[in-house]
């Protein structure tokens, strides 16, 4: 049987928020077994939010969630990682409102989990399984599960723009296959929409250290891009980030058509709304196909869990 797994030790990072552009610094700490993913405010006197659905909050260019009026916004790419490196129990200390952009992907993330290392807890992992199609739609945005024996993620966005263009991605979604083919990929923005998107309030914290920027005809990082279709990777990465606040990995095809952090979330709560759709199942130890993890992280078991 597959079981939880938790950080084996403390790891922190600084930066600052995309949006607020304030200066914050997270701590991951490890959890008990079937404590989830939870959000402390050590500002506020160590208030809590878990990352549920219970407590979207806000889908406008991130995911932000709140509890009793307290907010924990941009909170995508940290939980991307987590899920996706199934690291299913941690405690997420943050002195601010908004997480830490760091270089704008998830790689920084996925770097802190592997210096922290992944331990064995003894409650085993739940699944939720998909038993029949379900989808949203919102005129040309469309994203939908379907049932299927692992977690797979086929993916289309369209920019009218030269350099973005249609792009499409479609991938077994294996810790391995994250690593190295999502988590490095970039958050994105175009430059003659930058000072709008100012205008409300958001990426204030933006810069071209932190985000891929497209002027009308060119790439503005020096460095160029990371993958030709960095765009739709790192729209993988956020999809990952919102449907870990289901709260189970999922068993499912996941196929998202221009879709973004409302759509995400809409299925979220169709989902959870309705337990004719999924079930609940553990997986045996052989079953590979969602928890083969990188050979740097670092495994041990817990006997206290």
């Amino acid at each position: 049987m597959k079981f939880q797994h938790t950080l084996a030790r403390p790891v922190e990072a600084s930066g600052i928020g995309l949006h607020s552009a304030v200066d914050v610094r997270i701590r991951l700490l490890p959890a008990p077994a079937s404590k989830g993913i939870v959000f402390r405010r050590i500002d506020l006197d160590d208030f809590e939010i878990p990352a549920s659905w219970k407590h979207i909050a806000r889908v406008s260019y991130a995911t932000s969630l709140m509890r009793r009026g307290v907010l924990i916004s941009t909170t995508e790419h940290l939980l991307s990682v987590l899920m996706a490196m199934e690291i299913d129990n941690a405690i997420i200390e943050i002195n601010s409102l908004e997480l830490p952009i760091l270089d704008g992907s998830g790689a920084p993330i996925l770097k802190m989990i592997e210096q922290a290392g992944r331990r064995q807890q003894r409650a085993p992992r739940q699944y939720m399984k998909i038993l029949e199609a379900v989808e949203v739609v919102d005129g040309a945005k469309r994203i939908a599960v379907y049932p299927y024996d692992g977690f797979r993620i086929s993916s289309s966005i369209d920019f009218p723009h030269p350099l973005v263009g249609n792009q499409q991605l479609e991938m077994e979604m294996t810790p391995e296959e994250y690593a190295r083919e999502i988590a490095p990929a970039r958050t994105f923005g175009f430059l003659d929409q930058i000072s709008q998107l100012k205008d409300m309030g958001l990426v204030r914290g933006g810069s071209l250290a932190n985000a891929v920027v497209f002027s009308s005809d060119s790439i503005m990082n020096s460095e160029g891009l990371r993958f030709p279709d960095e765009c739709s990777r790192h729209k993988v990465l956020d999809l990952i980030g919102d449907l870990a606040l289901i709260g189970y990995p999922l068993r499912a095809h996941v196929v998202a058509e221009r879709a973004g952090h409302a759509m995400h979330t809409a299925l979220v709560l169709k989902l959870v709304q309705d337990r004719s759709l999924w079930e609940l199942v553990t997986l045996p130890e052989s079953n590979l196909s969602l928890m083969s993890a990188p050979s740097t992280m670092e495994l041990q078991s817990a006997a206290s869990d």
